[in-house]
């Protein structure tokens, strides 16, 4: 990152635009963000803002949205103890604005709309559970606010990408078929992506579908902005991406869980051992059978999860001072 761009985020200016609400509390809350260029970020939190708990930030993968954490975040903000937990749509994805120029989709721009929303919600420490590029942006938040930081869950995503996975998310963002519908989007994902899912049900796929598309004007469009595929034009998956070692290693002092697929070709089981030879104490979930990203469904790995946040309560009692960033 230049200097300058930290510089732009420590001059941030965000303010809270109105609230809308999408359900009962137990679904999450809707509400936006004005980013600090002024474009609206959609935010679903859970659980109250004056919870006792450690509060959780949710960050997707690059074209996914806050619907992947529809199990895990309403699991979290029940606690015990109860906890506020948001998750973000990042600019160009789900109800987020999309952004007119498709240039500003990169990790800087979206690294600030991450510290506007938390200076916005005031949220001080936090565990962040950052999943794929979620993953690469807590890591990157490590490096520029590392006290905003109280934990952090890396859900199939290292210091190093691997390219053979890079060019096959390249291959298919912002290239797949229009579906008619949502079982045949269903479809489409289930060919395009069995080898790594190979025992997704059918009710899994369509699942899927229905976070991979949505009905506008009597059609299926995806969840976010195609034009998001001229982020990656410009990889070239013939030359190693330098790694976030430097990054990775802010993070030391703080608790760490690795959420990996068995079958993800983006996170490497030598990757993972490399992380683990830099932090000792860091805890592993592999999950059987999935790729990148598990899926964050299920008894006993929404129980992992949770049962590690209420580790890093712990840890911040003794080691955290609030407000980090203003």
């Amino acid at each position: 990152m230049k200097a300058g761009h930290w510089k732009a985020m420590n001059e941030l200016s965000p303010h809270l635009l109105p609230e809308t609400s999408h359900g009962a509390r137990e679904a999450g809350t809707s509400l936006f963000v004005s980013a600090q260029d002024g474009l609206r970020l959609h935010v679903r939190e859970y659980g109250q803002r004056g919870a006792p708990g450690l509060a959780v930030v949710c960050l997707p993968g690059i074209t996914r949205t806050v619907a992947d954490f529809d199990e895990l975040a309403p699991a979290l903000a029940a606690g015990p103890p109860r906890r506020r937990v948001i998750a973000i749509d990042s600019r160009g994805r789900g109800l987020s604005e999309y952004d007119s120029n498709p240039e500003n989709y990169n990790v800087a721009v979206e690294l600030a709309d991450i510290v506007s929303v938390l200076i916005a919600l005031a949220i001080g420490p936090t565990v962040f559970v950052g999943s794929s590029r979620g993953g690469i942006l807590t890591m990157l938040l490590g490096a520029a606010h590392p006290t905003a930081i109280a934990g952090v869950v890396l859900h199939d995503i290292g210091p190093v990408i691997e390219p053979k996975g890079l060019a096959r998310i390249k291959g298919y963002v912002g290239k797949l078929p229009q579906p008619r519908s949502f079982e045949e989007g269903a479809d489409i994902l289930r060919r395009v992506m069995s080898a790594q899912f190979p025992h997704l049900t059918a009710d899994q796929w369509l699942a899927a579908a229905r976070r991979t598309w949505q009905m506008k004007q009597n059609a299926l469009v995806p969840t976010y902005d195609v034009r998001l595929a001229r982020t990656l034009a410009s990889i070239d998956i013939e030359r190693p991406i330098p790694p976030l070692w430097n990054e990775f290693d802010t993070l030391a002092g703080m608790p760490m869980l690795v959420i990996r697929g068995a079958n993800s070709d983006i996170l490497s089981s030598a990757t993972v051992a490399a992380m683990r030879a830099r932090r000792t104490k860091m805890e592993l979930i592999e999950v059987a059978d999935l790729g990148h990203t598990p899926l964050l469904e299920g008894e006993d790995l929404l129980r992992g999860i949770v049962g590690f946040v209420a580790e890093c309560e712990i840890a911040s009692r003794r080691t955290l001072t609030p407000n980090p960033i203003k």
